[in-house]
Order: C-alpha cells, then sequence, then structure tokens
C-alpha cells in the first residue's frame, strides 16, 4: 500500500477514536506541505488533530533520521490514510432489563512523507515588444461571451398550461 518513493512514514495505531473523525482531519492536510500541514492541525478545532499533529512531527523526525541530508523544507505529504481498528464492546444498561451494546472505536493512521523536486530557475523573460502582443491576444480569446437568459419557451400570456388554469380555477356551479 505505501510506495517505495517515499522518504520516510510513521503509523499511529490504536488511535483512540473512530475512523471517520480521523479521517476527516486527515484530508485536510493530504498533498500539503509539512509546515502548512502542521499550521493547519495546530488550528483545527477537533480533538484528533493533536494526535495526527504529533504523528506528523514523528514522520518528519524519522525523515531526518533516515537521511541526514534531507531538506524539510521540501518535504510534502505524500500519503496519508485511516483504517480501522479494534472496537471495545461495552454494555449500557437500558430500561426493563435490556441492556444496549456501545462499540468504542480505534483506528489506525499512517502518514508517508514524500520529498518535491529542486525547483527548476524561471526562464528568462521574452522581449517587451514580443511579450506584449501574446498577451493581447491571450486576453481576447480568454475573455467569454456575455451571457444570455435561456428561454424555457413560455411567453408571458400563456405562462401556466391549461390543466394548472382549470385546477385553480375551482368547480363551476351548475
Amino acid at each position: 500500500m505505501l510506495s517505495q518513493d517515499l522518504v520516510a512514514t510513521a503509523t499511529l495505531r490504536y488511535l483512540g477514536t473512530s475512523a471517520q473523525k480521523a479521517r476527516l482531519v486527515v484530508n485536510l492536510i493530504r498533498g500539503r506541505d509539512v509546515g502548512e500541514a502542521a499550521a493547519t492541525l495546530r488550528y483545527t478545532k477537533k480533538a484528533v488533530a493533536t494526535d495526527i499533529g504529533r504523528l506528523l512531527d514523528s514522520a518528519v523526525a524519522n525523515a531526518r533520521q533516515k537521511g541526514q541530508d534531507i531538506d524539510v523544507d521540501r518535504l510534502y505529504i505524500h500519503t496519508a490514510f485511516v483504517n480501522g481498528g479494534p472496537m471495545l464492546k461495552r454494555i449500557q444498561p437500558a430500561p426493563m432489563g435490556r441492556a444496549f451494546r456501545i462499540l468504542k472505536r480505534m483506528c489506525h493512521v499512517t502518514i508517508g512523507l514524500g520529498e518535491r523536486k529542486a525547483q527548476q530557475p524561471a526562464r528568462p523573460a521574452r522581449a517587451a515588444a514580443g511579450g506584449e502582443k501574446e498577451q493581447a491576444a491571450a486576453g481576447a480569446t480568454s475573455e467569454r461571451p456575455a451571457r444570455t437568459r435561456k428561454s424555457t419557451g413560455r411567453t408571458k400570456a400563456g405562462s401556466g398550461s391549461a390543466k394548472g388554469r382549470r385546477k385553480s380555477a375551482g368547480r363551476k356551479k351548475s
């Protein structure tokens, strides 16, 4: 499930929340840079965000330990997923001698970090005269035509159907 091109991984097992609640937070950080993901987790108002933030810190520490020449600024969250874990089954007393079952759910969270390639140097700008012509041509083609109202085929005089008029007229007395 984890690809081979990952720099480092970290797994948090038996997290005491449901997988559905943890997925809400993990979906916020998937594909983001490590610094941006850490800031997102820090200000997310979910209880599980602190645990996932510690897991992200662990993954970054694993990357540093694995390769000493890793640039942390180029790390991003390549894979992040949540699997269901075991459930603790408890019994809640209910009225009239009955019992309700309570499932205390757990989950396993895995984060895999990848390293972005070094950014290519920017291309030199073209001559000013040639660039202006291209921008003018691009501006003319990228403009969208004005929107028009779609016709529904009805006119003001015949806006309702005959059937509808008969219903609204009510029953006539003979």
